[in-house]
């Protein structure tokens, strides 16, 4: 059994840990994540208090140096932890962010290479899962028009698969990310029809989006809470995805890595979409017995 070392980032959500084990064990082998906050965030109610819960163990943090590759979900915010892993640990390391459907198909593909084992049929299955319900919901996603910011590889990662659905992004910004991340954004949008409404902001906060949002509204946003005063001041919906979410509960239970985590990441979109459908004809439906019951 080889093991593999995984670096996720803090702007994933604690099921994507369990996530990962999972589809690494659905290949035979082992998965490290370096680090893991999951438990600790999730640690439940006992009635005794605990300063740490779960967490990487000390003797997994040696036994990762002897792992067979590091897989880092994160690419501008790990440069440096790669590069100490390939030169200390003399391991090699690799970047995938398995976002949507064809993020996904490269993590599996690079966890194959690194096996040298086939992609297992349950995998295979929950990737047309996720095809059915995107084929369900594309009429209601495609087209709209989208503002979206984060972590510069979250934000990556939800543009290639608002692309995949159909959607616009059209606002794309990060604060902390700089001309190498803009010119990926770009490329990724150059690849797609519906990509080339997108307009990429490096460098640049949520008051420069504010202003974006008055002079070329959007249909929605997703982002972290702090969207909801953008929402506040222009009035377009906010599809909370991301890190950090304050204002509402649970949201970082689900997951939104690998194809069960695009499925809850559809469902957040598309029933926001179908929300704010139901408030803007609240008046037909007041007089209209047949009012859209079934969508």
């Amino acid at each position: 059994m080889s093991v593999l070392n995984f670096i996720l980032g803090f702007h994933t959500y604690l099921e994507d840990y369990k996530e990962v084990r999972r589809i690494v064990s659905e290949f035979g082998e082992e998965a490290l994540a370096l680090s893991d906050p999951s438990d600790n965030l999730d640690s439940g109610l006992s009635g005794e208090y605990k300063l740490y819960n779960g967490g990487t163990p000390i003797k997994d943090v040696y036994r990762a140096r002897f792992s067979t590759a590091t897989i880092s979900f994160q690419k501008y915010a790990t440069e440096k932890t790669r590069e100490y892993i390939e030169k200390a640990w003399k391991q090699p390391t690799y970047v995938v962010r398995p976002y949507g459907v064809q993020g996904t198909d490269r993590f599996l593909k690079l966890l194959s290479d690194l096996t040298g084992k086939p992609v297992p049929q349950s995998l295979e299955e929950e990737r047309q899962k996720l095809l059915d319900a995107m084929a369900d919901s594309y009429y209601w996603v495609h087209g709209k028009r989208f503002a979206l910011w984060g972590d510069p590889d979250f934000v990556y990662g939800v543009t290639s698969f608002l692309l995949e659905l159909g959607a616009e992004p059209v606002h794309i910004l990060c604060t902390n990310a700089g001309e190498e991340w803009a010119q990926e954004i770009k490329d990724l949008c150059s690849k797609f029809d519906n990509g080339k409404y997108a307009q990429v902001f490096p460098g640049k906060d949520l008051w420069h989006m504010r202003s974006l949002l008055f002079t070329e509204p959007v249909d929605y946003m997703i982002g972290t809470s702090y969207g909801k005063y953008l929402w506040r001041d222009t009035g377009t919906p906010l599809i909370r995805i991301g890190y950090p979410i304050f204002d509402r509960h649970h949201l970082h239970r689900y997951g939104i890595l690998f194809y069960k985590g695009a499925i809850n990441m559809l469902v957040w979109i598309v029933n926001t979409i179908l929300d704010e459908t139901d408030r803007r004809t609240i008046s037909i439906a007041s007089t209209d017995y047949s009012f859209d019951l079934i969508r």
